[in-house]
C-alpha cells in the first residue's frame, strides 16, 4: 500500500508530528530515523530543519534544496509496519457459513 503524507508538524529539535492519507498520525525524531549527513546534512542546521514542509504533489515531507524523505520508512518507524507489504483493500467482513 503507498502511503502520502498529508500534514507535518515540526515539534522541537529533529522530530516532526506527521499525518498519513490513511489517518495514521505520529512523531518522528528524524536525526534518529536517518543519517543526517551527505545529502541530508543540510537538515542538522535547526533554520532549515523548520522549514518541514510537505509536497503536495509526491506525498512526502521536504525541505529547501529539493531535500525530502519518503512517506513509507517514517509510516513504518510511527506504526512498525511496512506499507509496501501492506494489502491496501479494506477488510472485508468473514462470512460463516453456518450463520453465527
Amino acid at each position: 500500500m503507498l502511503v502520502r503524507i498529508i500534514e507535518v508538524d515540526y515539534r522541537g529539535g529533529h522530530r516532526l508530528l506527521m499525518r498519513f492519507d490513511d489517518g495514521t498520525q505520529g512523531e518522528v525524531d528524524i536525526a534518529e530515523a536517518v543519517p543526517l549527513d551527505g545529502v541530508l546534512a543540510a537538515l542538522r542546521d535547526p533554520a532549515v530543519f523548520r522549514q518541514a514542509r510537505v509536497d503536495p504533489e509526491w506525498g512526502t515531507v521536504c525541505w529547501p534544496d529539493d531535500l525530502d524523505l519518503a512517506p513509507e520508512p517514517l509510516f513504518e518507524r510511527i506504526t512498525g509496519r511496512n506499507p509496501l507489504e501492506m494489502d491496501p483493500r479494506p477488510a472485508s467482513p468473514s462470512h460463516d457459513p453456518a450463520g453465527h
